[in-house]
Parts: C-alpha cells; structure tokens; sequence
C-alpha cells in the first residue's frame, strides 16, 4: 500500500519537476560561474549604481528600483516610468545599503551585479545567491568589455535585438576614438587630472575602473597607482601641484565654482589656463559616477576635448543621438542647454 501511494506521489509530483527544468536555464557568466535563471524574467534587481544603468539601459520595465532615488534635474532624462521607481540601495559599492531581508521581500526573479569580477566580488555573489536563493549574475564592467556585456545581459533578459544594437553603437564609439588617439604620440596627449568631492582632492589612479576612460581618449592620468593604491584615493595639493596636469576634469559643481578662486589650485597649469572641465551628470554621469554606460558618450566628449579639430561631430549631436538610444529619451535644446551649460567652457590643451 505504501508503495502505491509513493508512486501516485511520485506520478502527481514529476510535471512540477519537468516544468521546473524547463523553465530554467543555465547561463555563464562573466566570472565563468553557472548559474540557473528562470525562462521568464519579469522582476530585476541591480546590485549597484552601474548594474541599474545596465538594466535601465536595456529593460527598464523590469527593474525593482534604483539603488537611490533619481534627483529632480536627472528625472526629465528618463522614461516616466523609470522616474518613479523606488529606492532598494544596493549590495555593492561603496556604502552598500541593502539587507538581504529587503532584497528578497522584493521577490526578484534575478540579481546583476556590473563591474568588477575578481574573487571578492565572486564571493560577494555566491554568498548572496545562497542567502536569498536568487540567481546572481556577474557581468564584466570594463570599459573594454562594454560589448559583450551589453550582449550577455540582453540574451539572460530576453532583449537581444536591443543589446546587439547597444553594443555595436559602443564598438562604433570605441572605433571612432581609437582611430583618434592612435594618431597622437604619448608625448603629444594631455596630462590629466580627475577631480572628485568639493575639495577636489579625491581621485583614481592610472588604470582604474573609475579613470580607465581618461585612457581611452588619449590622456594621461597623472596620478599613478603606487604602494599597493588602486581604485580611489586621497591625495594632496601638493601631489597635484607637482603633476601639473594640462586638464583637470570634475563634475562636483562646489569644487569647479571655488577652483579658479584658491590660490593654491592657482599653481596648477589647467587652473591658470582654463583648462577645468565640468562633465555633465544627469542621468549619470559622463565620466563616473558609476563607471557604467554612461561612459560611452563621456568617452566621445574628453576625445573631442583631448583633440580638438581631430573628431568632428559636435558633441550636442553626439549627446543627443546617445540620450535617445540607451536613456530612449530624446532631450531638446533647453535640455542640451542646461546638460552642457558649462561642459565646453575650457580651452584645448596647448600642443
């Protein structure tokens, strides 16, 4: 008797075991790790600040929020329903906010983390995948790996169509301005420096994820990595003053609005010649903050400013064509106005 009742079990119970592996799939991620997502993914939750921009980028109708809420000047750059979205915080980054009791009270179908993929970060994912019983996902945030990984995340979400488009645009820009640095020598390329936080003081070195675009447009970053530094540091006047860098590049308006009025920052060449950049921030910013997609179009505007006369197209036009493919919001001139108010207002470096 208690056999046939464990076969009548057994009988009722294999479709659910049949649909349940049917409606998974298996994926690699960019940390080789196999992960099984569902077939059909309707809830998102980004890790950080530049896991919600690739998910808003490609699928903003299945994000669960954004890790902070957008601000009222970098609202008019999104969809409605995007503007509206609550905030969840974030797992990683710095000042990550998020509890795993929050995460799962959210009942995403997937977690993305988009950045980094050493072992910390892997150990971050496996941890969290154990705890909430949700799929994680690592997806490579190098600049390099912009490509793929717009092509990775649009097949797990089931927009593919839209990350092939996503990713040929970003190798197109990639093409265009490598075509551009290569014709300029190491010599001839602008010293930079990055400066972050209102004391300007705040900075990543050569390399790092948070200045690697500085690179890619054919500047030097002039702070080096050193004494085992990497990502964001701390450094002092001083160090900046002996950089001497040819262009300085900010998006922290308190910084930009004191620099050319302190007379210690009046040593440094980019402050005397009026070579401070401030880089655009809404949405995101153009440079950093995060280091995610919004980089491409940051990427075309420091080329432009590196090189002047060597990439052509005007840079409202290259903001606007960029706004409407990833942000799909096309920003009017008012908007372009305000965006840029100030983003064009240093002079060239010398050669």
């Amino acid at each position: 008797m208690r056999n046939h009742l464990n076969l009548i079990a057994a009988l009722v119970l294999m479709p659910l075991a049949l649909a349940a592996s049917v409606s998974a799939r298996t994926v690699t991620d960019s940390a080789g790790r196999t992960v099984d997502v569902p077939e059909k993914i309707e809830r998102v939750f980004g890790a950080g600040g530049p896991a919600a921009i690739l998910l808003y980028v490609l699928a903003p109708d299945l994000m669960v929020g954004w890790p902070r809420v957008p601000r009222e000047e970098e609202k008019p750059f999104l969809t409605p329903g995007a503007r509206v979205l609550p905030e969840v915080g974030m797992i990683t980054g710095r000042g990550g906010s998020a509890n795993i009791e929050g995460v799962i009270k959210l009942k995403p179908d997937l977690m993305i983390d988009f950045g980094s993929v050493k072992d910390t970060f892997v150990s971050l994912a496996n941890a969290t995948q154990e705890q909430t019983k949700i799929p994680y996902l690592l997806i490579d945030g190098r600049f390099d790996a912009t490509p793929a990984a717009l092509r990775l995340a649009g097949s797990v979400l089931g927009r593919a169509e839209r990350g092939e488009a996503l990713a040929r645009y970003a190798e197109a820009t990639f093409a265009e301005v490598d075509a551009v640095v290569s014709k300029v020598p190491d010599d001839k390329r602008p010293k930079v420096y990055l400066a972050r936080g209102p004391d300007g003081l705040e900075t990543g070195v050569k390399g790092s994820i948070n200045t690697e675009i500085i690179e890619r447009a054919g500047g030097r970053n002039v702070i080096a990595a050193g004494d085992g530094q990497k990502g964001i540091v701390r450094v002092s006047i001083e160090q900046v003053i002996v950089a001497d860098p040819d262009i300085i590049i900010t998006w922290d308006r308190t910084f930009f609005a004191a620099v050319s009025k302190d007379p210690l920052w009046g040593a440094v060449k980019a402050v005397r010649e009026g070579r401070v950049l401030l880089a655009p921030t809404a949405p995101f910013g153009w440079i950093d903050r995060p280091p995610s997609l919004n980089r491409l179009i940051g990427l075309r505007w420091l080329a432009q400013a590196f090189h002047p006369g060597l990439i052509t197209q005007d840079v409202r036009k290259s903001a606007a064509e960029f706004y409407t493919l990833f942000y799909q919001v096309t920003p009017s001139d008012a908007d372009l106005d305000g965006l840029m108010a100030w983003s064009a207002g240093a002079a060239p470096p010398r050669r």
